[in-house]
């Protein structure tokens, strides 16, 4: 048993070790390359993420996925390097948007050169994802248009919230789908795609992906309460500092609007309240990892989880397949 790619995923076969290792090793080069300018300022800033690792998830989902298909066929390596280019992007422009200081470990792009450059960094990246992405055919750029459509909606009805009557929960899960579990839905349809699999593959691992990303997003979100900076590589409670409202506050303020517990409506006001200072922040961090909140996002990242496994089932069984099905555990894994 090996252990690749993120979470310490293992992988029970040589030969789809070598296939998936030697993939996540092209995307690396196909990584640098492409965040490469002649103005070397903008190489030191477009290669600023890049060089700082990263778990490589979607390029993982796409080499497993191409495993139904030639995993060798030229436009899958490519194909990586464009869902991770726009991921990396999305970065610099959501640092911005939340004012972080960390990612990845290291300063921000924001924190290091201030905000205009980071987000004309993350443009560029944008175009070179374009670039490579043209080279892969119509049907793929149609595909990636759409999903980074589906990307910026989520981010802009995040942004805007619920209409009113809306339940704060569903909206946010949909939020979800469009933010995250788009362009994970996108790594799988392109590994599949580009394999050259079958249709009825390529549908269910774009479907497996969706809920799969909706999982891996809603892990992040209890890490960012219950984890600490060593753990995530981010500043912990970024969001709920930031007023972003993650799953577990929402449904700690659903707990608080449906019992009207005193020490829910008190925490509820503590969130609310300035985070900025640190000693608020870090009261309002310490009450909601012991708040049944917590635990009930942890449940519903289970959920998707288990979602996204299910959608496995119509597969061929084999090593490929095993190692998707683990993806989930791993996700779970990461949530506690």
């Amino acid at each position: 048993m090996t252990v690749v790619g993120p979470f310490g995923l293992s992988v029970r076969d040589q030969a789809l070790e070598a296939d998936v290792q030697t993939g996540l090793a092209a995307v690396e080069a196909g990584l640098l390359d492409a965040t490469k300018s002649d103005v070397p300022f903008i190489t030191e800033a477009a290669q600023h993420l890049v060089l700082a690792g990263g778990k490589r998830f979607r390029p993982l989902l796409v080499m497993l996925a191409a495993q139904f298909g030639d995993p060798h066929a030229p436009g899958v390596v490519p194909s990586a390097v464009v869902v991770e280019l726009t991921h990396l992007a999305t970065l610099y422009h959501d640092d911005v948007m939340d004012e972080a200081d960390v990612r990845r470990g290291v300063d921000s792009a924001n924190t290091r050169w201030g905000n205009s450059i980071a987000v004309l960094t993350g443009d560029f990246l944008f175009a070179r994802a374009s670039h490579t992405l043209a080279d892969l055919g119509p049907e793929a750029v149609r595909i990636q248009s759409e999903a980074f459509e589906r990307l910026v909606t989520g981010q802009i009805l995040e942004t805007a919230g619920p209409m009113d009557g809306r339940d704060p929960v569903e909206h946010y899960l949909d939020v979800l789908g469009g933010k995250t579990g788009s362009l994970v839905a996108v790594s799988c349809r392109f590994g599949a795609m580009m394999s050259g699999a079958d249709e009825s593959v390529i549908d269910t691992l774009t479907q497996y992906g969706e809920r799969l990303g909706v999982a891996f997003q809603l892990a992040d979100d209890v890490l960012d309460i219950a984890s600490d900076s060593h753990e995530s590589g981010k500043t912990p409670g970024t969001d709920l500092r930031e007023g972003i409202p993650t799953l577990p506050v929402l449904h700690l303020r659903a707990a608080a609007a449906a019992h009207g517990r005193p020490e829910d409506l008190e925490l509820v006001a503590l969130i609310d309240s300035d985070l900025s200072d640190d000693e608020r922040h870090a009261e309002a961090l310490r009450r909601l990892r012991a708040h049944p909140a917590l635990e009930q996002a942890r449940r519903d990242t289970v959920r998707y989880a288990e979602e996204a496994r299910a959608m496995l089932a119509p597969l061929p069984d084999g090593y490929a397949k095993a190692a998707l099905a683990e993806m989930c555990d791993a996700v779970v894994h990461r949530a506690g």
